[in-house]
């Protein structure tokens, strides 16, 4: 189940809105078989390595392992239960029961009725974390959210600027966090920035210095509540935010309680006064030392 997790890693950024779902499959102890889920609307993990294996007649004693239920339904493509019936592979080893509508036990029910031995629930909290966007999608009709700013050591986001003053904004990030940064942007679907840091920085939210897809630009509306908003983006079937907007845009998540997921830069650098940075509490999760900087991550311990 770990070379599952390990193999579902590899389509992380390009199968939203599908979960991530890696696929191995063992003869003898022995794998012969592994795959993955790639892209959004490409062949699934199931079918990759099935179709991996040199000798299909080794299907007929083997197991196969997947951290996601296999779907029982048309969709983009074939059920994948169907396929592990057609093979007769006697035996499932799955992470968690997807929720998903058309899915939810189903594919577990259908295996078992064949006469398949299915055990579900192996690894099941680490295989929940690796598809933490996804359930939470799924189960809270909204985007899973990551909250990301850098500041100085004396708690400053920015000097105080206006538009067309011409001041840039205070940079914090070394070329090694930028990076960082721009790798996280490639593995979201959307990003969001205020309409002040729209007019004053005209920041392209790309990921020219990672390799991937660049995130949906979203403008905050502030006409509408973020609750709204994020309604709105589960309808557009946008599974994950990243919000890099100004102070005030990432107080309004942090008062909403709507957020999963805070990433903190914290530069080596006093600034003495300017914007100050958005009072947060979480739970503290990982701490990652730069050369000049240290970067937080915490998770919402809270949110339902």
């Amino acid at each position: 189940m770990r070379r599952c997790l390990q193999l579902a890693t590899c389509g992380k950024g390009f199968t939203a809105p599908n979960p991530m779902v890696g696929a191995v499959i063992v003869h003898e102890n022995k794998i012969i078989g592994e795959g993955f889920h790639a892209a959004y609307g490409g062949p699934h993990a199931e079918v990759q390595a099935i179709a991996s294996v040199k000798d299909k007649k080794l299907l007929k004693n083997s197991t196969l392992f997947v951290n996601l239920e296999p779907c029982s339904h048309f969709g983009k493509t074939p059920p994948c239960v169907d396929l592990i019936l057609e093979n007769q592979i006697p035996r499932v080893i799955i992470g968690h029961e997807d929720p998903f509508p058309e899915v939810s036990g189903k594919g577990i029910k259908k295996l078992r009725e064949a006469g398949v031995d299915v055990d579900c629930g192996v690894l099941e909290e680490e295989c929940k974390e690796l598809n933490k966007r996804y359930l939470t999608y799924l189960l809270q009709h909204r985007p899973y959210i990551i909250l990301k700013w850098a500041q100085s050591s004396d708690g400053f986001m920015d000097r105080h600027r206006e538009e067309n003053d011409g001041n840039p904004p205070f940079k914090f990030s070394s070329p090694f966090t930028q990076m960082l940064v721009h790798k996280t942007r490639a593995e979201e679907s959307a990003i969001m920035i205020g309409t002040r840091t729209l007019r004053l920085d005209k920041p392209a939210l790309t990921v020219r210095f990672w390799k991937g897809n660049n995130p949906e630009k979203i403008i905050a509306d502030g006409k509408q509540s973020l609750r709204q908003q994020m309604q709105s983006l589960y309808a557009r079937k946008i599974q994950s935010l990243m919000v890099e907007g100004g102070a005030k845009l990432l107080q309004s998540f942090l008062n909403e309680n709507l957020w999963d997921e805070m990433h903190i830069e914290i530069a080596r650098i006093l600034l003495k006064e300017g914007v100050a940075a958005p009072i947060h509490k979480g739970i503290l999760q990982s701490v990652q030392k730069c050369e000049n900087s240290m970067i937080f991550q915490y998770k919402n311990g809270y949110n339902s």
